[in-house]
């Protein structure tokens, strides 16, 4: 096994033809790890130095760990490119067939390098991982102090093959409910649609309108688009994800008048629901959220999606709309 630490953003673009093609080859396969993403991220935020570990055998690539120093409260410290708070899953990117060498050429690595990482802190690790069930022991067995915890949880609806089926899995006052707010709206006197945001569409307009909607819908939300970094990164990555394909950006409205919004990412088996908006004022008795969520849901069951995942956060609407717990892990040493 060979390692090769890119240090500048060099690394991007010489690992730009096998970054995804080893994704596709990890136990993981997911969008927020995609070279797309980890790129935007980088360009959007640059929180310190890049430190992209490349692992190789016999000339193949096997292993990323895309990495940066930066500092913190605890003096220097080593994260995964993404951490933390607008990439919900993070991790190394390593082939099925090499896992355990891989992991174990990483972790000499950041070994021998202990002095210069100083406090190693990955967050958003999935649970299943391997890196979260190897590399802990990897690093404990060279001296680091390793702790492992739950950081978050993610909770996911494992998606039933048809709408009746996912209503037949909530519970009977939800159940209750959705329906009941499904025939509010469609009985309504005013005029209702949702779209997806496809090629016809004005995209840049549509995500001032998206912005605007999450804006409105939550003040921690207005606080966050405030941020020039996390606007800067925003409107990079939802271009990128529309041109990959990975993008549902869809809309709710009433009387041609924009209630609701998501942001969902389409990659593999799997709806992941980025981000959303809605007026809170003026369509409040008609539900748009909750409609709208509605609407997704039924579509990723239509088009035979086997997962809606919610990403981080325990916000009760995610279980009343069955999602169940995943989580994330913190993976600290030093």
């Amino acid at each position: 096994m060979e390692i090769t630490a890119y240090q500048d953003v060099v690394a991007f673009e010489a690992l730009a033809a096998e970054w995804n093609p080893l994704l596709r080859r990890a136990p993981i396969d997911c969008v927020f790890y995609t070279w797309e993403w980890q790129k935007t991220w980088w360009a959007a935020y640059q929180p310190g130095e890049l430190l992209i570990l490349a692992c190789r055998k016999d000339g193949q690539l096997v292993g990323i760990a895309p990495l940066f120093t930066t500092e913190s409260a605890r003096g220097k410290t080593t994260r995964i490119i993404g951490c933390v708070d607008v990439t919900d899953y993070l991790d190394f990117i390593i082939d099925r067939d090499h896992l355990s060498e891989a992991l174990t050429a990483f972790a000499d690595y950041l070994q021998d390098k202990r002095a210069s990482i100083g406090f190693l802190d990955l967050c958003n690790i999935p649970a299943d991982s391997p890196t979260r069930q190897l590399l802990p022991n990897l690093l404990a067995e060279r001296g680091f102090a390793v702790t492992v915890e739950q950081q978050e949880v993610c909770p996911v609806i494992n998606l039933p093959g048809d709408w009746r089926g996912y209503l037949a899995s909530l519970d009977k006052k939800q159940r209750h409910e959705v329906r009941r707010k499904l025939r509010r709206i469609q009985g309504s006197e005013r005029a209702v649609d949702w779209y997806i945001v496809n090629g016809r569409h004005d995209l840049s307009h549509e995500i001032d309108t998206f912005v605007e909607l999450m804006a409105a819908s939550d003040p921690e939300k207005e606080q966050f688009l405030q941020d020039e970094g996390n606007q800067r990164f925003f409107r990079a990555i939802v271009p990128l994800m529309q041109a990959r394909g990975w993008l549902q950006l869809n809309f709710l409205t009433v009387d041609e008048i924009p209630a609701a919004s998501y942001i969902n990412f389409l990659y593999g088996d799997r709806v992941m629901v980025y981000n959303s908006g809605h007026a809170h004022d003026a369509f409040g008795e008609l539900s748009p959220g909750i409609v709208l969520l509605a609407y997704n849901i039924r579509h990723a069951i239509e088009q035979g999606y086997q997962y809606f995942d919610f990403l981080r956060g325990d916000e009760a609407y995610k279980y009343r709309m069955g999602g169940r717990d995943t989580a994330v892990m913190n993976i600290r040493a030093e």
